[in-house]
């Protein structure tokens, strides 16, 4: 007969006990490179972008009001300059981001 799924445990745990070796790679053993980086910004803009589109769409949906109202309401509040172009930026950044490094990957 075979031996037992316990048994096959046991011998695995065991050999790799006395390897005194990692059982996978981890995070830290990596060098951060430049391709890593932009590959992690990719996918977070992307996710960004995505989540985005969806609230966007969801509150055109279901907020009673259309968007002139709203964007006056935002107007009104007399935000100052540094707010308003922190808030341009960290909607355009990823669209472009996303856009550029995507035409870079089928490039």
């Amino acid at each position: 007969m075979g031996t037992t799924a316990k048994e096959e445990m046991a011998r695995f745990w065991e050999k790799n006990t006395k390897s005194s070796r990692p059982l996978s790679p981890h995070v830290t053993i990596y060098k951060w490179s430049l391709p890593m980086a932009m590959s992690i910004t990719h996918r977070g803009t992307g996710v960004a972008l995505s989540l985005g589109v969806s609230v966007f769409g969801l509150a055109a949906l279901l907020l009673p009001e259309q968007f002139p109202h709203y964007l006056a309401m935002v107007k009104s509040l007399s935000l100052g300059p540094a707010l308003i172009y922190s808030a341009k930026f960290a909607l355009a950044f990823p669209f472009t981001y996303h856009t550029w490094n995507g035409i870079r990957h089928l490039v």
